[in-house]
């Protein structure tokens, strides 16, 4: 095919891309089988590759799964020379269940060269029509023409994608550092996940954050941390603290030290600040972009905190903007395949509760609806004084909630520590406390009168 007619100008990537994405993609199959013309492909393995899709589907009325294609490849490529089989089958390997690096780019563009084309071939066969006047049939082909490779998802058919129910989908967790946390959500939050971290003021949720962020980074993930209410040299001493274990109160002088461990963190981090309530989800949404176009993909998106972020659309009702904020920012996870955490200020039921659960957050409770992990961070004053505190699973999506574990909690070093789980509920732990302080104010009451006698 001559120059400018096939995908040649776009390169190999792009093609394989493509290719990838006809077998992973059933309504993109659907919508692109409509223009394509298998020669557009120029490269002949996957030609072979996409006509054996293609053929499948034809006789069948189903699109086929990987599984499907494993058997086509393996005794249906007879009529191909040595080197095409070997070739079709190493492509095929090296893309099986894996994920197409910019996807969205290689459909739109795909299609758009593959409708032009079909327009251009009506073009020409209109005007072999136009010397006999055909006007009717000139209209039918320009019409026909427009129409194919337009949208053809009308959703998720119950029957035509059965085989898409029994794909294992993989989540691809980031850990939070914590094993016992990991252990009950499947390893820790998700791709398209929402976790929120729910504590009142001065008791560490920024503090969490930073670690979570941190156990990402030793994990080799690209971390992009969006902070409303500190600096973001602030930020970034937290992360030094975290990763190094050196006091933030002696961090200055050990700037060498630290700039020596932090060159061997595998992971790599972006710091962004923002004014309290100066920017939105889609300030959020640009900033990505813009970080995208220089080849930055984030693995995990944290945002400190939800709660002081600007409302994109602005309602009367506090409560109503906070939810639509927790909204968008799932919205955020899903459009970007990672995992997004963030924290939200308790209300004054939670400031010295030895548990904090949802009925203590702040303002909207709808915020919960959509959030996928959701834990809180209680520290009374005893416990900030013996660098203890609780976190108490309030939902989550992926295992069991309503469990209570005692931490170790040093704000000087970023250092969290879970223990393992006490096993007692909200209302025993509150029913213990109050028993101790009932018998703290008797010991004290006797130490008391024994000094009167």
């Amino acid at each position: 095919m001559a120059e400018g007619l096939n995908f040649g100008h776009y390169g190999k990537n792009f093609q394989e891309g493509l290719c990838q994405l006809i077998l992973q993609d059933r309504p993109f199959a659907d919508q692109i089988t409509e223009v394509l013309d298998i020669d557009f492909l120029e490269l002949k393995y996957l030609q072979i590759f996409t006509k054996k899709i293609f053929e499948y589907r034809e006789k069948y009325s189903v699109h086929p799964s990987y599984k499907i294609m494993t058997t086509i490849l393996r005794s249906g490529l007879e009529e191909e020379n040595e080197a095409s089989k070997i070739q079709v089958r190493d492509f095929f390997t090296r893309i099986y269940n894996t994920e197409v690096e910019g996807a969205d780019y290689i459909k739109e563009t795909a299609l758009d060269f593959c409708k032009k084309q079909v327009l251009k071939a009506a073009m020409i066969k209109s005007v072999k029509l136009l010397k006999n006047s055909s006007y009717d049939e000139i209209a039918a082909e320009i019409d026909k023409a427009l129409k194919l490779g337009s949208d053809t998802n009308f959703g998720y058919d119950y029957i035509v994608d059965f085989e898409e129910r029994f794909q294992i989908k993989a989540r691809s967790p980031v850990t939070t550092g914590w094993k016992e946390i990991d252990e009950i959500c499947k390893g820790g939050l998700g791709s398209g996940e929402l976790g929120v971290v729910i504590a009142p003021t001065g008791a560490g949720k920024s503090m969490v954050l930073v670690h979570i962020g941190t156990e990402a980074l030793k994990a080799g993930k690209t971390v992009i941390h969006y902070t409303l209410e500190l600096a973001d040299t602030t930020i970034g001493t937290r992360y030094d603290s975290c990763l190094t274990s050196v006091p933030l109160q002696t961090i200055f002088s050990f700037k060498e030290q630290i700039y020596e461990a932090v060159q061997d963190i595998p992971g790599s981090l972006i710091i962004k600040e923002y004014p309290t309530k100066s920017a939105s989800t889609q300030t959020i949404k640009m900033h990505l972009e813009k970080l995208r176009q220089r080849d930055i993909t984030p693995d995990m998106i944290i945002v400190d905190y939800g709660d002081l972020l600007k409302p994109v659309t602005a309602f009367k009702e506090k409560r109503m903007n906070l939810e639509s904020i927790y909204e968008e920012l799932r919205a955020i996870s899903q459009e970007n395949n990672c995992p997004v955490w963030t924290a939200s200020q308790t209300n004054r039921s939670g400031l010295n509760a030895e548990v904090i659960t949802m009925e203590s957050i702040s303002e909207a409770f709808n915020k919960c609806f959509v959030s996928d992990f959701i834990f809180s961070v209680s520290r009374t004053i005893e416990d900030k004084t013996n660098n203890t505190g609780r976190i108490f699973i309030a939902k989550n999506r992926n295992g069991p909630d309503g469990l209570i574990y005692p931490i170790f909690m040093d704000p000087g070093r970023v250092k969290i520590e879970v223990l393992p789980p006490t096993g007692e509920t909200p209302g025993e732990v509150a029913a213990k406390t109050a028993r101790d302080q009932s018998a703290l104010l008797k010991e004290k009451y006797k130490k008391y009168r024994s000094k009167e006698e």
